[in-house]
């Protein structure tokens, strides 16, 4: 059973910085695209990041500038680095590799 491993939310002001981490099995890593998500309190879930499997990324609006999604298939591990993390940031990041989805992780920003 495909079981991922995210790390790295925490509490940070705004302005802040954060590096998440995501964690997959070698074989399903490297068949597969990394997509982040995240969802606030009372809102729906939202996309924040795409990585292909070839390394190509993709963001939305409200992220882009901000957020640097990568890859290393060495390490089977997709990063989601956050900078000028504004409180409007603050929700449960979710890591997908493919299909699978890792449990979330909280950031939290505060003004």
């Amino acid at each position: 059973q495909v079981q991922l491993v995210e790390s790295g939310g925490g509490s940070v002001q705004t302005g802040g910085s954060l590096t998440l981490s995501c964690t997959d099995s070698e074989i399903h890593f490297r068949r597969n695209a990394v997509t982040w998500y995240r969802q606030a309190p009372g809102k729906q879930r939202e996309l924040v990041a795409i990585v292909s499997r070839t390394g190509v990324t993709d963001y939305p609006d409200s992220v882009k500038g901000r957020f640097t999604a990568s890859r290393d298939d060495t390490r089977s591990t997709a990063l989601l680095q956050m900078n000028s993390l504004k409180p409007e940031d603050t929700a449960v990041y979710y890591c997908h590799v493919g299909l699978t989805s890792g449990r979330g992780t909280q950031v939290t920003v505060s003004s």
